[in-house]
């Protein structure tokens, strides 16, 4: 069995250098993880903080900033997706 050994000249381009499409990709990808991310923090945020308001040990102030950071932060990510098809 023989391993192969890609030998890439010099004048190639990795996948992550500058010019590269990935490159060009990869802060939009790195942004799609960060809203996501946001997003299912704030929605478990919405929910722990609901279930405590309605056990009566929490605020119902905090159900209702969590409810309007995850509106706010699935808005933005919404605006991103479809400025970005636009482009």
């Amino acid at each position: 069995m023989t391993q192969e050994n890609p030998s890439r000249s010099s004048s190639e381009l990795g996948p992550l250098e500058p010019g590269t499409r990935q490159r060009a990709q990869l802060s939009i990808r790195i942004a799609d993880i960060a809203w996501t991310a946001l997003s299912v923090v704030a929605a478990l945020w919405v929910i722990l903080a609901t279930v405590d308001a309605v056990r009566g040990s929490g605020s119902w102030a905090y159900s209702v900033v969590a409810l309007i950071l995850l509106a706010i932060g699935l808005t933005m990510r919404l605006r991103a997706v479809r400025r970005r098809d636009r482009m």
